[in-house]
């Protein structure tokens, strides 16, 4: 019997686990409702690792990203002062593909999101755009939308966040993007004519550079001390108190900072892991943001959804009445969990490495990167380039993860208890 499902949210979460849904099994319903009237084309850059990448070939869009994606040719992290070279990765993009047969992408989250449901659509997925979920009945299982109307199912699949306040990091985000035409210096807009990824890692700060729209924008992320009031989490940026923030760091990036005519600035907010992505009546399930924030010290807030919305599809395409749902969702669960929560451990990690301040552990820091100016060695310091770190986060296929566990019409080759969803990583 085919499944009738309700996706609340058209994130990236939300989109994957339709696309996955319906890829793999037509027949079940798939019906996403989404509070925005329009997926505009708003939002910022997006690194999407092989281990996304890999999905989106899957799912059959790879082709038409690829076009409006950048492949960094270079990854290079530079000292926060004076922008001395401490680490680099030549040929880093071929080497992404040569390791995991799939490419590593810069592109800009309107793109991916559009190109997603664009799919979703192809693939018969039902869209309720401008409708807001105003209670969520879990007996039923049903949402009821704002217009009055209530919509049954027999699966809710929360992608839209949580209502739970979330706790501040100590970190806020400002993002610029800057056409690379527009540099108006000749050895900076040829050094970023090359696509690259670039980092400055500097105290209680870092920047992150990359490119968008093949290599014709430059993005850029830059990471400070939060000093937005408590309850605000978004507010126009001052230009002068962010340009004085960075005021002793790199001449370039100062140029480039001098470029920017106006920005925004987003408090990082940080919940911990949901301890049940599922209630007992396996009536709704969680994915991405809802279940597992991700901060950015990683980029693997995309990646991580996208890989639980796959997980999800492959598991709910083998349930063909609601009495397996259960099932299926313990094993969603027992597989994605431990993931996810080496994940958020590990971004904190790198948040620690990235903003190192002057002093012994810096230099230990900057005096191993050099060490291993050629051949980043297992612990190097930024997970980027570290061919451990590198291969946990890169090298992870979702499918084969799937086969392990051994998903085919729900039989487990290991025995999943209800309370155990954690494991090793």
């Amino acid at each position: 019997m085919p499944l009738n499902i309700v996706i609340v949210g058209a994130g990236l979460g939300g989109l994957a686990a339709a696309i996955s849904i319906k890829s793999e099994q037509p027949d079940h319903s798939v019906q996403v409702i989404e509070s925005a009237p329009e997926l505009s084309e708003v939002g910022a850059g997006l690194q999407v690792t092989p281990n996304a990448t890999r999905l989106l070939t899957r799912w059959k869009i790879a082709h038409i990203l690829e076009k409006q994606s950048s492949s960094p040719e270079i990854f290079t992290i530079h000292r926060y002062s004076d922008g001395a070279l401490i680490g680099q990765r030549e040929n880093f993009g071929k080497e992404m593909i040569a390791k995991y047969k799939s490419p590593f992408w810069d592109m800009h989250r309107a793109d991916l999101q559009i190109a997603m449901y664009n799919r979703a659509k192809t693939l018969g997925v039902n869209f309720r755009l401008g409708a807001t979920v105003t209670t969520i009945d879990l007996d039923t299982p049903s949402v009821a939308l704002s217009t009055g109307e209530r919509i049954e199912s027999d699966l809710i699949v929360a992608a839209d966040g949580r209502p739970s306040p979330p706790m501040p990091t100590g970190d806020l985000a400002y993002r610029v993007i800057i056409p690379v035409a527009d540099i108006e210096d000749n050895n900076l807009r040829q050094y970023f004519e090359t696509p690259r990824v670039a980092l400055w890692a500097g105290p209680d700060c870092h920047v992150i550079c990359y490119p968008l729209k093949a290599n014709s924008l430059l993005n850029i992320v830059l990471l400070v001390p939060d000093n937005l009031p408590e309850g605000v989490s978004r507010a126009i940026g001052d230009l002068k108190e962010m340009q004085n923030i960075f005021k002793e760091w790199d001449p370039r990036l100062q140029t480039l900072l001098s470029m920017v005519p106006k920005i925004d600035k987003w408090k990082l907010m940080h919940l911990d892991e949901l301890e049940r992505w599922y209630n007992k009546e396996s009536t709704i399930v969680f994915l991405g943001d809802a279940c597992h924030p991700m901060l950015p010290y990683l980029a693997q807030g995309a990646g991580s959804s996208l890989e639980d919305g796959a997980a999800l599809g492959v598991l709910l395409s083998k349930v063909h009445r609601r009495a397996d749902l259960p099932k299926a969702l313990r094993m969603y669960e027992h597989l994605r969990k431990p993931r996810s929560s080496a994940l958020q451990k590990r971004s904190m990690v790198q948040r620690h490495t990235n903003h190192l301040h002057n002093g012994p552990e810096q230099q230990k820091r900057d005096e191993l990167l050099l060490q291993q100016l050629d051949e980043p060695l297992p612990g190097y310091p930024f997970y980027w380039l570290d061919p451990t770190q590198q291969g946990f986060v890169y090298g992870y296929d979702v499918y084969e993860e799937l086969e392990k566990l051994g998903f085919d019409s729900l039989n487990v080759r290991t025995t999943i208890g209800e309370n155990n969803t954690q494991s090793k990583v």
